[in-house]
């Protein structure tokens, strides 16, 4: 068992709400997911994914969130905590948005919500990894205060690992 506290799963920031997956979101994710440029899921194994991250929240007390923009109510992708490449003490934060709305400031905003709400769950460090190719999310993480740990080469490539201690 975890000696940290369950991080909170409904975030409102001035313009954004974080809150829990819902069934009914697996076709905006799986429109999302095709902007990858490999194809589009199919619509049954995205909610078979939803489910896998409702039960990964439950069991661990971090989670994923879909974001939505408060004014339009519109699904503009997703930011939180995951284990990725990480640990549950030192979980990653991750973040993905519609192209359609780069460039806005809601990854920031999104994503400062979320280091805030892991900050409360006690603990003292994240990560995120990000392709070094990614300047528009390494520029996110420099916002918020993350700073290079290390560089590793994967399947697609060079990997930033950027890391960020937490008040």
């Amino acid at each position: 068992m975890t000696a940290y506290g369950t991080m909170p799963f409904h975030l409102e920031t001035e313009r954004l709400t974080l809150r829990p997956w819902a069934v009914s979101d697996a076709e905006e994710f799986c429109a999302l997911l095709a902007e990858r440029g490999k194809g589009t899921p199919e619509v049954e194994r995205i909610r078979t994914s939803i489910a896998e991250l409702l039960g990964t929240t439950a069991t661990t007390g971090i989670a994923l969130l879909p974001v939505q923009r408060r004014a339009e109510g519109d699904f503009i992708g997703y930011c939180g905590l995951i284990i990725g490449r990480a640990t549950l003490d030192e979980p990653e934060i991750a973040y993905e948005l519609f192209q359609r709305v780069h460039g806005n400031g809601y990854a920031t905003e999104a994503a400062s919500a979320v280091l805030d709400a892991a900050a409360a769950t006690g603990r003292k460090r994240l990560w995120s990894t990000v392709g070094t190719w990614n300047t528009p999310s390494l520029r996110v993480l420099e916002k918020l205060g993350f700073e290079r740990d290390r560089l590793s080469m994967e399947e697609n490539g060079e990997v930033a690992w950027l890391t960020r201690t937490l008040p």
